[in-house]
């Protein structure tokens, strides 16, 4: 995919998707690679990635960082839980749209050939369907994805503006993923996505186990290896602003997901389904037949095996702590 000359920068590298990539790329595509860095180093670094700390909502940073680069992976995002979806809905809109709009910017006027940008399922409006991706800007988002859903909306226009309404063009790839899950997620109860923060509570064997919601909230969960290869191949075969799906295309329901992974632990917690905690939408699921045929991408990693790879890291990582994140 890559030439070794080649300069590829990968924006939110010490995050859940940046690190993920970020290895597989080290081991697969030999480039010259440039991992972006907000606060956080990542435990285990490589000698031969060159390390950059940048805060893109900074216009001057961003101009630096994209210096002499080649390809782009914005993966850097603010991201969070229902809860801070809920509570505090202003800390998905402006440092998002700084980062994008920024570095959208100083890539094109730096002459990078291509950057590939995550987009959102939370883009599309409350269905009982799998959501084609020519759906998502017919109707409004779930009330409680408002403030993402517009701001991945708004970043969604703004890759298009410079993919082709531009007389020099810059091809921003945009993917939709659905519910991603695996090592290196934020396993945070509060902050983090419901397959990670079920994913702890089950290690650290709480009982009883509170489960946000009535457990019936149903989601097309991908993972992360799956959800990599996909990513990569729209690099590879795309080359304009042609949002795809990448999920699994399958619905789980939160009280299935939990199931599965107290199968894996031989756990029997009482559980406790708290209706008055927050929660997010009822049921997302992706129409994946897009990915299927443009890029002939199709998940392959069962739930039972993601969530037992994802376990074993976790205990790899963490043993059985309660404050790992």
């Amino acid at each position: 995919m890559f030439k070794s000359t080649d300069k590829v920068l990968i924006t939110g590298s010490s995050g859940f998707v940046g690190r993920n990539l970020l290895n597989n790329l080290h081991k697969n595509h030999p480039c010259k690679l440039v991992a972006l860095i907000h606060e956080n180093y990542p435990a285990h670094e490589y000698a031969d990635v060159k390390y950059t700390l940048a805060d893109l909502t900074d216009p001057k940073d961003c101009k630096r960082v994209v210096r002499e680069v080649d390809y782009i992976f914005h993966c850097a995002a603010n991201t969070s839980g229902a809860a801070v979806m809920q509570d505090s809905p202003l800390e998905h809109v402006t440092a998002n749209i700084l980062m994008n709009l920024h570095l959208f910017e100083a890539a094109y006027n730096a002459g990078v050939k291509k950057i590939l940008w995550i987009s959102s399922g939370a883009i599309y409006p409350l269905s009982d369907h799998p959501m084609k991706e020519d759906e998502a800007f017919t109707g409004e988002p779930y009330e409680k994805y408002f403030a993402v859903a517009h701001m991945k909306r708004y970043t969604e226009t703004l890759a298009e503006l410079f993919s082709s309404r531009l007389q020099r063009k810059l091809p921003i790839i945009v993917i939709r993923p659905s519910n991603i899950y695996g090592p290196y997620d934020k396993f945070d109860l509060v902050k983090g996505h419901v397959t990670a923060s079920l994913i702890k509570k089950v290690i650290n064997k709480m009982d009883p186990l509170e489960i946000w919601g009535t457990g019936e909230e149903i989601r097309d969960l991908i993972y992360i290896d799956d959800f990599i290869a996909g990513l990569l191949l729209a690099f590879e075969k795309l080359d304009n602003y042609n949002p795809v799906n990448i999920g699994s295309g399958i619905g789980y329901s939160v009280v299935q997901i939990l199931s599965t992974l107290l199968l894996l632990e031989d756990f029997h917690p009482e559980l406790i389904y708290n209706k008055n905690k927050p929660t997010t939408i009822p049921k997302v699921l992706l129409d994946v037949t897009k990915a299927k045929q443009l890029l002939g991408f199709k998940a392959s990693t069962s739930l039972e095996v993601g969530l037992k790879r994802t376990i074993e890291w976790y205990r790899r990582t963490y043993g059985n702590l309660k404050n790992a994140v």
